[in-house]
């Protein structure tokens, strides 16, 4: 308990660190957000100079306090309040959040989880049988696989698969006649769209598991608690499992943490590549726009996705190794 308690004040403290920093950054840039809207309505400007008057206020904070803004945004923070954003003016930030966010979440864990899956089962089986057919065939496949970026194989899925075949969509989360709601033909859809995405960033992460897998594993295999198991008469998947492949687990939990957290991350060029609209796809416009509001909203989902899921990694390793408290303990 008392190393859990420990891993939680690190992850408030460096959740602090985080959201001060997304307050920082911002403020820290050159110019000012009223300019972006000084140039966006330039045309109606000249006609009205006093037409952006009302948004000074809002959006004009060179001239404000830097602790008053600070508390300010803390309150706005622990609301959940992003403010209005200036790309889609005046929609609020937590609207387009919101919108973004569930499809990103769909992308990225489909992703992640196919990925951890099949790669540490193939790298449990490869390593059982190392030097057989099916470790010569595998391995060589997925390190090839792994040496291209996702959107390098995105583009190559989208030639052959859809330009060439036809066989999937190119572009978007579902079809543009398909109405969105709880039907068959809106899930068919939404399956459909994501084959692609989901495969490119399978594809460009599936040899870093089974790699990582088959090299622990090998060395798991040796110990003596397996060959006592195996001289026990056990069956071979009970001892490739049940006895290697926990012991084995450990490190992969902990890289599953991390790409949970850098999940969001991995899909800036792929939902453009697919023009999927996710949180991805929205930094990109957010960036081109500078718009700050949005933009914060993003880097902080993102930081509270990556403390969240290394503290779960925590709860896991613990959980699978109790000795991790007691060493801490200890130390």
């Amino acid at each position: 308990m008392g190393y859990l308690l420990r891993r939680l004040g690190f992850y408030l403290l460096a959740f602090w660190v985080a959201i001060t920093v997304n307050f920082l950054l911002p403020r820290l840039e050159p110019g000012n957000p009223i300019n972006y809207f000084r140039q966006r309505y330039q045309a109606q400007l000249a006609a009205n100079p006093h037409l952006l008057d009302s948004l000074n206020a809002l959006f004009n904070f060179q001239h404000q306090n830097l602790l008053t803004q600070y508390l300010d945004y803390l309150t706005n923070l622990a609301h959940l309040d992003f403010g209005i954003s200036y790309t889609y003016f005046p929609t609020p930030v937590s609207q387009i959040i919101g919108n973004a966010l569930p499809w990103s979440m769909f992308l990225a864990g489909a992703s992640a989880v196919l990925a951890f899956v099949i790669g540490t089962t193939l790298g449990v089986l490869v390593s059982w049988w190392r030097g057989k057919p099916l470790d010569l065939l595998v391995t060589p496949l997925t390190m090839f696989s792994q040496a291209f970026p996702a959107f390098f194989v995105a583009v190559l899925l989208i030639y052959f698969l859809a330009v060439l075949n036809g066989w999937f969509p190119v572009n978007h989360s579902y079809g543009d006649t398909t109405q969105p709601g709880w039907s068959v033909d809106f899930f068919t859809s939404v399956a459909d769209h994501a084959i692609l995405p989901v495969a490119a960033l399978l594809l460009s992460s599936l040899g870093g598991w089974l790699l990582g897998m088959r090299a622990v594993m090998i060395n798991t295999l040796s110990e003596d608690y397996v060959t006592m198991a195996e001289a026990k008469g056990l069956s071979t998947p009970r001892v490739m499992f049940m006895y290697a492949a926990r012991n084995a687990l450990l490190p992969q939990v902990t890289s599953f943490a991390i790409v949970l957290g850098y999940a969001l991350t991995s899909l800036v060029l792929i939902e453009n590549v697919f023009a999927y609209p996710g949180l991805g796809f929205q930094l990109v416009n957010a960036v081109q726009s500078n718009d700050y509001p949005l933009m914060q909203a993003i880097f902080f989902i993102i930081a509270v996705a990556m403390l969240i899921a290394n503290f779960l990694a925590d709860l896991a390793y613990s959980f699978l190794d109790p000795r991790v408290g007691v060493r801490s303990g200890a130390g």
